[in-house]
């Protein structure tokens, strides 16, 4: 049985970080392209980053560009996303996803992803 929990969220001020961790049981963590989603209140869930199964290969959306860092421990079985310069636009729930690398690139789109943690609350206070 396939596993995803996230950690980390918390409540920030605008300009402050956070460091959200994934980790997932039940699978060949190495095996998996793994992705991070967010959904804001009254809002569809959106891509965020992703990352290839060596972790050599990154792709984020461009409203996080520059600011996120996503990144891998495949010894682990952890994802991480390193959150700098949050902004109030930045609160949402956000998810982890695992996806099969077999055949599936770099991808944001959360209809390519099959399992899903249960995701946790990021606040950013203005």
């Amino acid at each position: 049985q396939v596993q995803v929990v996230e950690s980390g969220g918390g409540l920030v001020q605008a300009g402050g970080s956070l460091r959200l961790s994934c980790t997932a049981s039940g699978l060949t963590f190495d095996d998996y392209t793994m992705g991070w989603f967010r959904q804001a209140p009254g809002k569809e869930r959106e891509g965020v980053s992703c990352i290839s199964w060596t972790g050599s290969r990154t792709y984020y959306a461009d409203s996080v560009k520059g600011r996120f860092t996503i990144s891998r421990d495949n010894a682990k079985n952890t994802l991480y996303l390193q959150m700098n310069s949050l902004k109030a636009e930045d609160t949402a729930i956000y998810y982890c996803a695992a996806e099969s690398a077999y055949g599936l690139g770099l991808s944001i789109n959360p209809q390519d992803f099959t399992y899903w943690g249960q995701g946790t609350q990021v606040t950013v206070s203005s």
